[in-house]
């Protein structure tokens, strides 16, 4: 067994790329092997910021020997009447790279065996920079030279070795050795590797740790030392930190973690700037003590050793100072002014050209926001909280702090907010309406906060879509599946139960130009396509997705996630193919013949008939609704031996065309239950 070696050197790369394209460089090597037939027992993968590599442990000496048999055409058309190979037969065999004579004959059939012998991996792996290297795909990519050949970045050096051997091949001008180069500024250019296994010790011997792992495992360690000397407490597991780790540990190739400072003045700016200062604009990792107050250091880390450390702790106090002074300055600045005078820039801020201003955007907010509330039976005070909160919620994007620190929306609303008297729920819902500002972030959790985060992405969705600025493919560049996905995680986090037809169609309409061509079933769709994702992400089979989350019966979110979950629940029930058999041929028969005619029971004429009647009339779907998805199926699973034993009983279509219709009318009833659950014509049965 061998061990083979496949480095792509790189200028840098952006941090934020290093992580994903090490597991795509896995992904596709992983798939080149399957191709191939090439057996490994294990695949490492390897990553700093100027390159992505993969080793492979026991490579086997040639891939694995493939024999498959191939049908031809049957026997009477492989042969004329003179028993003479056919045009059909000698093409088959032309096509497999055979001649009639390989032909076996059986089961009316001519057979082809064909034997395909194993190649030398040596062979196989000259393919990987074709198939693999070239094939990598990014999100940002650049070209070089006069090359039309684009790439995350360009191409500097590549090393592929089996063992000791060199294995050929070339990316534009650049061709495979056994010389990779070591940190830009504690090694020497060239450095060579001299078998495949000793390649994360030549490159540590070189001052860069090759795995990304291991890497990140030292700058913990280093940074939770410092902390630990100096009686600090850093939170490397809140989920910022976690992403600044990760930062942090693609722009290096060799972590020295140092501590600096700053004057204990500046602690009188609100903790979050000081944390976004440190965080966003340095990439450095903040202290508090033990009881968790802010202090005046901090952490990072420098792609060096030791030498000179001071001046870089020098130089990183310097630049953070210079942060810390904007800072300060706008905060002092910011409270010269008052809410209202910022509304007063509001008033001419763009939303966007095609849709309007941001203060006609608050209004449209204020509106929406109302009605939700008196859906969801607000009280006067909460009623009044929301007014206030969104006649003033997006004031803070005029202030000299977000202008300075964009990062600080919402959160510099908030506190101001409170500086200038507004109410504690006033000032939580300003923040809380960009929530979640991720796919997983936190959702808002008051009442106020949340209702004014739903209808604030409400009204971007609506207006985008009427404006005909829909998201196309991946591209998405108004967030608006981020804001579909922050309505469904908000109304689910609340449990709150809102029919989104009515209340988009009363917004529609009172909302003037700006909404007016708005497709709302496009709109619900799109929203209904976050329940369908966050679904499939829970591991529900697609087929339920589909049934549950299909336009038919409720628009009200919760229900149609809880009504899906159901449906994923009680799948493995012994009676789940029985049920949906059941439900879904009363379905098919209804749609039929549409009915909204009133039952006659007089017209009955078996006691199945009546039997179903009496158990579907007992049915209150909109109360069972309110009581959840489990609710619903366990009422409509009930129907099931009823409506079996109604089929036993009773043709539908009979001649009589009264009774007929009396019929259709009935599975109607059932019909429009049943959607209820969902289009269950989606689920396969097994």
């Amino acid at each position: 067994m061998s061990t083979f070696l496949l480095e792509i050197g790189l200028e840098e790369m952006p941090a934020h790329l290093v992580t994903s394209s090490e597991a795509q460089l896995i992904e596709r090597a992983t798939t080149f092997l399957a191709e191939h037939r090439l057996s490994v027992s294990e695949i490492k993968p390897f990553s700093t910021p100027r390159r992505l590599a993969v080793q492979l442990i026991d490579v086997a000496l040639e891939s694995e020997a493939l024999s498959e048999e191939k049908r031809g055409p049957a026997i009477n058309r492989a042969k004329d009447d003179h028993g003479a190979w056919s045009k059909a037969a000698q093409g088959f065999a032309r096509g497999q790279g055979a001649t009639p004579e390989d032909f076996e004959e059986r089961e009316g059939y001519v057979w082809l065996t064909k034997h395909t012998p194993g190649e030398a991996a040596a062979t196989i792996l000259s393919k990987i920079g074709d198939e693999v290297v070239s094939q990598m795909k990014f999100t940002t990519y650049m070209k070089w030279a006069n090359n039309s050949f684009l790439y995350v970045r360009p191409i500097r050096w590549l090393v592929a070795l089996l063992d000791e051997t060199i294995v050929d091949f070339s990316i534009l001008e650049v061709s495979t050795g056994r010389f990779t180069r070591g940190h830009r500024f504690l090694s020497h250019e060239h450095v060579e590797i001299t078998h495949a296994d000793r390649y994360v010790d030549t490159l540590k011997a070189a001052h860069v740790l090759v795995d990304a792992d291991v890497r990140k495992s030292e700058i913990r360690a280093q940074l939770e030392a410092i902390a630990t000397k100096n009686h600090w407490l850093l939170q490397l597991d809140a989920d910022a930190a976690q992403d600044l780790l990760e930062e942090v540990n693609n722009i290096v190739e060799w972590p020295t973690a140092f501590s600096g400072s700053f004057d204990e003045k500046y602690l009188d700016v609100p903790d979050e700037v000081l944390m976004t200062s440190m965080r966003e604009h340095q990439r450095f990792f903040y202290v508090t003590d033990q009881s968790g107050i802010l202090l005046p250091y901090f952490l990072s880390v420098r792609n060096g050793n030791t030498e000179n450390l001071s001046n870089v702790i020098a130089g990183n106090e310097k630049v953070l100072v210079a942060r810390l002074e904007d800072a300060e300055f706008f905060y002092h600045e910011d409270q010269q002014k008052t809410i209202a005078d910022s509304m007063l820039k509001v008033r001419k801020l763009v939303f966007h050209e095609k849709i309007g201003t941001v203060y006609e955007h608050m209004q449209r907010v204020g509106k929406l926001a109302a009605a939700l509330a008196i859906k969801l039976n607000f009280d006067d005070s909460k009623k009044a909280d929301l007014s206030r909160a969104a006649e003033i919620y997006k004031f803070d994007l005029m202030t000299g702090m977000v202008g300075e620190f964009d990062e600080l929306q919402g959160v510099m609303g908030e506190h101001y907010a409170k500086l200038f008297g507004e109410t504690p729920a006033v000032a939580v819902a300003i923040k809380e309406h960009y929530m979640p500002t991720s796919a997983h972030g936190e959702v808002a959790t008051t009442d106020v906060g949340a209702v004014l985060a739903i209808a604030d992405k409400l009204d971007t969705i609506v207006t985008f879509f009427s404006a005909n600025l829909m998201p196309t493919g991946s591209n998405d560049p108004y967030g608006l599946r981020r804001a579909a996905t922050g309505i469904v995680r908000t109304l689910e986090n609340k449990q709150w139960h809102v029919a989104l037809t009515p209340l988009l169609n009363s917004f529609v309409a009172n909302s003037g130009e700006a909404t007016q061509d708005a497709d709302l079933t496009a709109v619900l769709s799109f929203i209904f396509d976050r329940v369908r994702k966050m679904a499939l992400d829970n591991g529900v089979r697609q087929d339920l997705v589909s049934a549950g989350t299909a336009p038919v019966g409720s628009t009200d979110v919760v229900y149609i996630a809880d009504r899906t979950q159901t449906l994923a629940k009680h799948a493995d029930d012994v009676n789940f193919r029985e049920v949906i058999e059941s439900l879904t041929r009363v379905s098919r028969l209804a749609v039929k013949q549409v009915s909204q005619d009133t039952i006659d029971e007089t017209l009955f004429e078996n006691e199945a008939e009546r039997e179903l009647f009496v158990a579907s009339k007992s049915i209150d779907l909109l109360d069972l609704e309110d009581q959840g998805g489990e609710a619903v199926y366990r009422s409509l699973a009930a129907l099931q031996m009823p409506i079996a034993k109604y089929f036993d009983e009773t043709m539908v279509n009979v001649d009589n065309q009264e009774i007929k219709n009396n019929r259709y009318a009935q599975l109607n009833l059932i019909h429009r239950l049943i959607v209820g659950l969902g289009d269950l014509a989606h689920i396969v049965i097994k």
